[in-house]
This record gives structure tokens, sequence and C-alpha cells, in this order.
């Protein structure tokens, strides 16, 4: 019950925290949004005076019918109020998933929404950044174990090397690289990414999107699994030394169990952690990497609302991975209070 308690109390203070990001972003935003805004009054406006009812009507009507126009438009988009209450009603829109309309982006399907246009570039990069980190995640764990059970070895010093170099390189600088060897010098895979391809049939359409999207996933993984397996190399090494682990080998129970049994039991509140804010990351630091490889998913998007002053998709993405991340820090103290019974005994002293 104690647990309970935490786990909403947590939820609480995510919820809050979502609000008050949400409600300085919009105070940022508002001044550009609303110069947008004026724009599309003017541009309303003088389209509607192009009716030949206008052309008609004598110069005084015309500037009086223009006034009214543009008192209508402001009325309509709330510009009339308070900066505060202005500022307030877009918080409460972006966070009830009302983004609005983008001026010059769209769907596929051709929609302007806000929300459509996200929701088919989301899963996009859920599937990439989510593929990628669940691959590096398995081999760099296997790898640091093994590079911790021959602490000092050949293998374990290559690792601490390999990690060290490949953490050091941009992703952006291995992805072209690696577009120049494998895409465009040995012709494996395309250079770009997009357009996905249309096939009716379904698999099909699966193996073409793997096929789209290996090279990047080749790339993050390349990246990113040394570091991986250095982090479990030294979370493993340490509780290699603790007393239950030697109390085990004392028994005689074999090393594949004492391993995979009680030590990488014991790390998992740590490597699982690390794994939902290493997705996360991923997910946020898309923008350079599917710009490289035109990939069609949130980090392209992102950059092509920056380039175009798309406010309304700045917005909505900026929500979508604030959101993320409150998202995994309740997730990730839900995993470790469930994997680490301490976490359940210091909150029933506390709660």
């Amino acid at each position: 019950m104690a647990y309970g308690r935490y786990l909403a109390l947590r939820i609480i203070n995510a919820l809050i925290v979502l609000v008050v990001v949400i409600f300085v972003i919009s105070a940022l935003f508002n001044k550009v949004a609303e110069d947008q805004l004026k724009i599309t009054i003017e541009e309303q406006v003088r389209g509607e005076t192009r009716n030949p009812t206008f052309a008609r009507m004598s110069a005084e009507k015309q500037k009086e019918f223009i006034a009214q126009r543009k008192e209508y438009y402001i009325h309509m988009y709330g510009l009339d109020k308070s900066y505060i209450q202005r500022v307030m009603d877009r918080t409460k829109d972006t966070l009830t998933l009302h983004f609005g309309k983008a001026h010059e982006l769209r769907s596929p399907t051709g929609s302007k929404e806000v929300s459509t246009i996200i929701k088919e570039v989301l899963p996009r990069s859920i599937l990439l950044f989510t593929t990628a980190g669940i691959i590096y995640s398995i081999i760099g764990i296997l790898v640091g174990l093994k590079s911790a059970q021959r602490a000092g070895s050949s293998l374990d010093k290559g690792i601490s090397i390999f990690a060290l170099v490949s953490l050091s390189l941009p992703m952006w600088w291995v992805g072209m690289i690696f577009i120049l060897i494998f895409a465009f010098k040995l012709g494996w895979f395309p250079a770009s990414s997009y357009p996905l391809p249309q096939y009716e049939n379904l698999l099909q359409y699966v193996g073409g999107v793997l096929y789209k999207m290996a090279l990047p996933l080749i790339t993050i993984v390349f990246v990113n699994f040394g570091g991986w397996a250095y982090t479990s190399r030294n979370l493993v090494i340490g509780i290699l030394q603790e007393d239950f682990v030697m109390v085990a080998r004392a028994k005689g129970v074999p090393e594949r169990k004492v391993i995979y049994g009680h030590v990488l039991r014991a790390a998992a509140p740590s490597i699982v952690t690390l794994t939902i804010f290493t997705l996360l990351g991923s997910l946020g630091g898309a923008i350079i990497t599917e710009t490289v490889f035109n990939w069609p998913g949130m980090g392209r998007l992102y950059w092509a609302a920056i380039q175009m002053n798309e406010i309304p998709v700045i917005m909505g993405l900026t929500f979508v991975n604030i959101f993320l991340y409150l998202f995994a820090m309740v997730l990730a103290d839900l995993v470790y209070g469930y994997l680490d019974p301490r976490i359940k005994v210091g909150v029933s002293g506390r709660v």
C-alpha cells in the first residue's frame, strides 16, 4: 500500500512538472505564435476583399468592412484577451492535444492538423530507436558480462578502447561515413530512407521498411553498444566483489548461474533504468540522426518545423518529448522499486 502511495505521488509530481513546463514554453512561444496568427488574419481579410461585392463598396465602407473582419478574427483567435489568459488558453490547448494546424507542413494524407502529422511520424521514430536500443542493449550487456569475467584480458582492454573511441565519434559523422561506404561505394543500402516503400503485401512492406532502416540502425548500434558494454562491465565488476557472490561460488554454484542468476539480477535495476533513459535520450537526439539518413520520424519533422517556423508543430513535438521523458521517469521508478526490494522498504518507512 505504501509503495502504491509512493507511485501515485510520483505520478502527481510528473503531472505538475508537465503543466509547469508547458506553461513556460507557451509563454515563450506566445509572441511568435501570435505574430503568425496576425499574418494569417491579414491573409484571410485580404482574401475576402477580392470578393466583387467589396469592389462595389465606397472607400469608407471598405475601410469599415476591413476593420470589422479584422476585429472578428482577432476575437475568434482570442487575441483580444489578456496576455495571461492567452498563455493559459495555449497551455490548455497543448495539454489537451489541440495543437492547431500547421501553415506549410502537412501529413502524407494532406492533413494540416498537427496531431495527425505527429501521429504519423511518432511510430517511425519509436520503431527505429527502440529497435536499435534493444539490439545494442542486449549486445552491450552480454559483451560487458564477458569483459567483467575476464577483467584485465585482451577482450576487456579492447572493449574499453572501443567504447572510448565510439562514444567520442558524433553519430551524424559516423552516419555520413557509413552512407559513403555502404550506400555509394558498396551499394548495399539506400543512401536515403525516404520515401518508405509502398507495398500491398504485408511481408514485402515489412521487408522494405527494414531495408530502408538498416543503415541508420547499424549506425546507432555501432555508436552506442561499446558504451553499453563498458557500463555493464563496470557494474558487474563491482557486484562480483560482493559477499553473496563469494558465498555462491564457495557453495559450488555453477559460474553461469552465478553470473546470470545472481550478478545480473543484482545489476538489473541500474541496467533497466539506464535502458529507459537511453531510449528516451535517443529520441531526443533524433533530429540530427534522422536528418542525415532522411528518416521520416519526429527528428526530421522537428528540423523541418524549425526551418519553416511552424510554432504549432514545434509546440506539439515539444509536448510529446516532455511527456515521454516524464513517463520514462515514472516507469523507471516503478521498475526500480519492483526489482530492488530496498526501495519498498525505504518507502514504507517514509510514507
